[in-house]
């Protein structure tokens, strides 16, 4: 049983996100690092990789949309991605990082204390590109939730880069927002369990990130890039109004 998790989710190969966050206390002392996902498609591929790797068994790895979308990439299963960063970041990747990325899971559970199994996933937990917002419906909640296992009561997730806690059909249902790309408000956000559920915002040093990312990457849009997501051009209601109608809700009765 973990007393403490921190959940990462949506780095998006953004470094400097990623070290403020590390330097939280409550992040160094968590028993586990979980990442749920899309964990390099971004500026600085490799250095967050490797910055990963360092850590050792702390951090459990989850595969996202966007990381099995490189691997494909990198396999030729596929010649294109919609992300226009990602097929450049793809190429930035070692034979290590990809060996890495084919063995991570799509979901897994872990026991932590005062919430007991927690199930830990990208999108949902049979799909890791599928849309779940706070304001879903509950018939969508039971679709993307139907065949868990029923002492599963809690559920993390990622994907849309917002954060929010809410109740589906008896279980808490999680997502901690987004490291490198977040939607709505600035900083990183995360989220830490055990025994309850906190979700966290780390604040850093933007200006400073952004001339960083800038001056590290070879991505030849970086400068456009840093600044519209490490200033969080995209607001909360732009992203719901993008990911609304992929949540099944123009189909509802």
């Amino acid at each position: 049983m973990l007393n403490r998790v921190a959940v990462l989710s949506d780095i998006h190969g953004v470094l400097p996100a990623l070290e403020a966050v590390l330097a939280e206390p409550e992040v160094s002392a968590a028993d586990r690092i979980v990442l749920t996902g899309d964990i390099t498609a971004g500026p600085q591929p490799t250095q967050v990789l490797d910055r990963l790797t360092s850590l050792g068994d702390r951090v459990v790895w989850i595969s996202g949309n966007a990381d099995r979308e490189l691997l494909e990439y990198r396999r030729g299963q596929r010649d294109s991605i919609p992300d226009p960063i990602a097929p450049w970041a793809a190429e930035q990747l070692r034979e290590d990082h990809i060996d890495l990325l084919g063995r991570l899971p799509q979901s897994l559970s872990l026991p932590v204390h005062g919430l007991g199994k927690v199930l830990f996933c990208h999108a949902t937990p049979r799909d890791d590109e599928e849309v779940v917002l706070v304001d879903s419906r509950l018939d969508r909640w039971r679709e993307v939730l139907s065949g868990l296992d029923t002492d599963i009561r809690t559920v993390v997730c990622g994907h849309t880069h917002m954060p929010f806690v809410r109740l589906a059909h008896g279980r808490l249902v999680i997502n901690p927002g987004s490291i490198g790309m977040p939607y709505g408000r600035a900083g990183a956000h995360w989220a830490l369990l055990g025994p309850g559920i906190e979700l966290r915002s780390t604040t850093f040093d933007i200006e400073a990130a952004v001339t960083q990312v800038t001056q590290d990457s070879s991505y030849p849009e970086i400068a456009e890039w840093a600044d519209y997501f490490l200033h969080t051009r995209a607001t909360d209601a732009d992203a719901l109004e993008a990911f609304a109608p992929r949540d099944g809700r123009s189909h509802a009765p």
